[in-house]
Formats: C-alpha cells, sequence, structure tokens
C-alpha cells in the first residue's frame, strides 16, 4: 500500500468512525411514539379503548437538557391521552436537575390523572425526598406502595405502584390494597426484575422501564448489555413473567454512555383493550 492510499483509507476510517459516534448521540435525542395496545384482564367496557402515555427514564442532568424534557412533555401531551403514568428516575448525577425535571413534567395534562412512582436514580445522593417534595408541589400524585381507583363512566380501575426494586422497600400488598381478582389492575415499578417475585393473581398489567432497552441493542445478538439479572429477557416491549405480564419501555432519557443505536428513546401510548 503507498503512503497515498494508507492516508486516505485511514481518513476514510475516522471519518467513518466519527460519524458513528454522531449518529448514536443524534438518536439518543430522536424521541418517538411508540402505540402499543396492551389486554389488562377484568378491564370494564368503560375503559376498553382508553390510552395510557407512559414515559419513564428522563434523566434530566448533564447528558439530557431541560429541553429535552419540554419537547417529551410536549409530545405525550399532543398525544392527548387518557391517562399517563411516570416510572421514574427523573434526575442523573445530582438533585439539583430534580426540581427543574418535575417542573415540566408539571405540564403534563391527562382527564384521568397524572401520577408517578421512583427509580433508583430518584434514591441516590439522597434524592429521595427531594423527589417526592417536587411531585407534591407538581401537583403528581406519587404511587410508593399505593394506589388508587380511576373511574370512568361509572366503571374503575385500580392504578397502584411500588418503590424501586434496588433502592426501596417493595409492598405490593399495601400497593393493591381494595383490589380484588375480579378488578382491572395496572402496576407501575421502575424496574421490571420486579415482576419475577410477583406471585399476586390480582396484578393484571405491569410498566417498567429502567433497562433503557439496552440503549445499544445490535442485529442478530440485541442489547450486549441490559442493567438486569435476567439477560435481556426483560429488556424491552411486552413481556411475561411467573404470574402477570409487563410492559418494559425504552425509556426517554439516557445515562452513560449517552448514546443509543438501533434502540430509539420512545413515549409509550398504551390502549387499553
Amino acid at each position: 500500500m503507498t503512503r497515498r492510499n494508507f492516508l486516505k483509507s485511514t481518513t476514510l476510517a475516522a471519518l467513518g468512525g466519527a460519524l458513528g459516534v454522531a449518529y448514536t448521540l443524534i438518536e439518543a435525542k430522536w424521541l418517538g411514539v411508540n402505540p402499543v395496545t396492551l389486554t389488562v384482564p377484568n378491564l370494564p367496557a368503560a375503559f376498553k379503548g382508553k390510552t395510557v402515555a407512559f414515559l419513564a427514564d428522563l434523566h434530566h442532568g448533564p447528558y439530557v437538557p431541560l429541553s429535552y424534557v419540554r419537547h417529551a412533555v410536549d409530545m405525550a401531551n399532543g398525544l392527548k391521552p387518557d391517562l399517563i403514568l411516570l416510572g421514574g428516575d427523573y434526575p442523573h448525577r445530582g438533585v439539583q436537575y430534580v426540581a427543574p425535571c418535575i417542573h415540566e413534567l408539571s405540564r403534563l395534562r391527562a382527564p384521568l390523572g397524572v401520577y408517578a412512582v421512583l427509580g433508583n436514580h430518584d434514591h441516590y445522593d439522597g434524592g429521595q425526598p427531594h423527589v417526592s417534595a417536587a411531585l407534591r408541589e407538581a401537583c403528581i400524585p406519587e404511587l410508593t406502595n399505593r394506589g388508587l381507583w380511576i373511574e370512568a363512566d361509572g366503571a374503575r380501575l385500580w392504578v397502584c405502584g411500588v418503590d424501586d426494586y434496588w433502592r426501596g422497600t417493595q409492598d405490593l400488598p399495601a400497593a393493591l390494597g381494595q383490589a380484588t381478582t375480579g378488578d382491572a389492575v395496572i402496576l407501575v415499578s421502575h424496574n421490571p426484575d420486579y415482576v419475577e417475585e410477583i406471585l399476586d393473581p390480582r396484578v393484571g398489567l405491569v410498566l417498567s422501564g429502567h433497562t433503557h432497552g439496552g440503549q445499544v441493542d445490535l442485529p442478530i445478538i440485541g442489547p450486549p448489555v441490559v442493567p438486569s439479572i435476567y439477560g435481556q429477557k426483560y429488556a424491552h416491549g411486552l413481556v411475561r413473567g411467573p404470574v402477570t405480564q409487563v410492559f418494559v419501555t425504552r425509556g426517554i432519557g439516557t445515562i452513560t454512555p449517552p448514546v443509543r443505536l438501533f434502540c430509539r428513546p420512545e413515549v409509550v401510548l398504551a390502549t387499553l383493550a
């Protein structure tokens, strides 16, 4: 190989590498809507066709600017969902990011309400009291180990949540409260690994985040790294656990490294069936 050809090849390789890195950074902010239909056992007819916007893993911080959180909120509101559920992990790397993020989330609007649970990053650096206080100030009810009835046209749906699987304490009986095996129940758990421990048949559907879909999802082999003790099982999408089903979102933000590849961030719009 001549010196000229070597320099040309090296330059092209460097350019290709730079473009590849640039794309992963661009995809990390290429937010889209993921429309899905999710079946909830015992769902009353009045709730069939109702929509739920599910947002998780916003991770406002060094890699996720407030303008991007604002974009996600605007996108969710534009979908005009009936109900909005938030799956935790609002800040990343510091409690100073909590209040601005939750302030943006306070603009979310849905006729059946907006409700939230906490994730592991909401507990880091002593952040849990700050997150809970910000949610209260934003008038977003926190469903940590509690639930409530959502009513529509004389029918009702039990919506509940548990604390983070890694950093919190889960109290499923308290979360399920008054619900019976004949009721429709949606549980929000930040970490989908918790589904493996759910043995109560009252839980009809779980909504989770946490995994980010692995952030990098390679063809054929899938995501090389998933923050789950069950490997790729709960990376993304609808998965069957031992007793119930869970839908895992790829989430909205990123953590280190702040890239995505074949794993676009998403706002989930679930139609209940």
